[in-house]
């Protein structure tokens, strides 16, 4: 059976696959599978989760927040911000979910913040205003 190389490459971690069978991953395209011998692409991955499948016939997840694919000469990057990498489809499915509820989370803080500041800003302003202060 035919293979190609998989570079895993994150801020943090690096893997190498050497003897992966296909991979299929999704852009905004839809779905889509690569074998080994594919034709030189690019694309940017959706959120979510990819699997490859390795010369044993074992196949394992990839959970990621989107990233760049490139394809040339058998050797298959997919670079990231940061990914998980599990044969376990429920304990990956897990951990997506919990990076989703944390990125959420984070996102609310952050919004919560600038609506903070922005009241705080819009109070000043009137006081300024009102105390017949000049900007």
């Amino acid at each position: 059976m035919r293979t190609f190389t998989l570079h895993l490459q994150s801020a943090t971690q690096y893997t190498v696959v050497k003897q992966a069978t296909s991979f299929v991953g999704a852009d905004a395209s839809g779905s889509f599978g690569i074998l080994a011998g594919h034709a030189r692409m690019m694309t940017a991955l959706d959120y979510g989760l990819a699997r490859y499948q390795t010369h044993n016939d074992d196949w394992y997840y990839l959970a990621f927040p989107g990233g760049i694919l490139y394809f040339l000469d058998n050797q298959l990057y997919l670079n990231s911000r940061r990914f998980l990498c599990d044969s376990d489809y429920e304990r990956i499915s897990a951990g997506l979910m919990q990076q989703l509820l944390a990125e959420e989370q984070a996102l609310q803080t952050i919004k919560n913040s600038l609506n903070q500041l922005e009241q705080e800003m819009f109070r000043r302003l009137w006081e300024i205003k009102r105390s017949g202060a000049h900007l």
